[in-house]
């Protein structure tokens, strides 16, 4: 939040400087200030990615602590101190669960609410059915789902590369207009143009204008999250 205001804060004061034009470094300054707002939802495309990439090491840590002995319960409380960084707060509020409780299948829920990614609910949720119905075939199920995690997130890796250059266009298409204004503006000129009443109007459809393309171009980069499927309240159950 602090590194958001401190960039509006310069950029407004470096327009200001090149432009002297209060209009202009303030239209500036808001253009900045709805691409930091707009660009702020890649914190969670960032998180949802890191729990795809955490999900095929949280399998191998389950299979190496149930084929060392280990029980369900004590694999899953044990990947709150060697588990993944990201993932860690939650397997300990896990941890928690079962030890206040006794109840697998409310921890079991918890890390599905707690962490909310599709990856994570396939896992749990074989790990809940093999705790009702029996644990032979569970290493099987879980080499597998490993094997279809890290297929996906491969194609996913790869789709995200091919997939860059939108992105970077919505980058370069918002900023140029808006920076060859701030060039424009040492002539007195275009200061007095753009601080007329008509003047105003343009900035203010163009500042809306750049909001809508860059959504736009943003969405068309996009790649569509599966349904949490695992997530969806069981029939029957209140």
């Amino acid at each position: 939040m602090r590194a958001r205001i401190f960039a509006i804060a310069a950029t407004l004061i470096l327009a200001f400087v090149i432009s002297h034009s209060v209009v202009i470094s303030a239209a500036i300054g808001l253009f900045v200030t709805i691409f930091l707002v707009l660009s702020h939802r890649k914190a969670r495309l960032k998180r949802n990615h890191a729990l795809q990439s955490a999900a095929p090491e949280v399998i191998d840590l389950l299979i190496s602590g149930i084929q060392s002995g280990l029980s369900l319960n004590e694999s899953l409380s044990s990947l709150a101190d060697r588990g993944p960084e990201i993932l860690k707060p939650s397997f300990d509020g896990f941890r928690s669960v079962l030890m206040d409780t006794g109840d697998f299948e409310l921890g079991i829920k918890f890390l599905k609410q707690e962490i909310g990614h599709h990856s994570l609910d396939q896992i749990f949720e074989c790990l809940a059915m093999a705790k009702i119905l029996g644990s032979n075939e569970l290493l099987n199920i879980l080499r597998l789902l490993g094997t279809f995690i890290r297929e996906d997130l491969v194609l996913r890796n790869e789709i995200a590369v091919k997939q860059n250059w939108i992105r970077n266009s919505a980058h370069l298409s918002a900023a140029a207009p808006w920076l060859l204004l701030l060039l424009l503006s040492t002539q007195s000129s275009t200061k007095s143009a753009y601080s007329s009443q008509p003047g105003v109007l343009v900035l203010l459809a163009g500042l809306v204008l750049t909001a809508v393309a860059y959504l736009w171009m943003n969405q068309l980069s996009k790649l569509p999250e599966p349904e949490r499927i695992f997530a969806r309240p069981q029939v029957g159950t209140q």
